[in-house]
């Protein structure tokens, strides 16, 4: 089930804007676990608004392990998103 026309399956994405009244409740969460390298890493790329393709090539890996790393740091840290992470991690200067 492709969502895009060159039949890659995931919609091409646009960098989100997240406003900061939108911020605030998301900085006060505190993740039940410590984030590791990989994960800042990861969180890091994804915090400059490449795309998915972009952050593969970066970290060498596959589209859809970066995806998949994504959605373990998002629950690992227990966020539903990834701009949440992102945000949390922004917001402790990790990113």
């Amino acid at each position: 089930m492709s969502h895009r026309p060159d039949g890659r399956g995931f919609p091409a994405t646009k960098p989100m804007t997240v406003l900061p009244q939108e911020i605030r409740p998301l900085a006060r969460r505190v993740p039940p676990r410590e984030i590791s390298h990989d994960d800042l890493q990861l969180l890091r790329l994804l915090a400059t608004g490449l795309p998915v393709d972009s952050v593969a090539r970066r970290l060498d890996l596959s589209e859809r392990t970066v995806r998949r790393r994504t959605r373990m740091v998002c629950d690992r840290l227990g966020f539903g998103t990834a701009i949440e992470a992102i945000v949390w991690a922004a917001r402790r200067g990790l990113v």
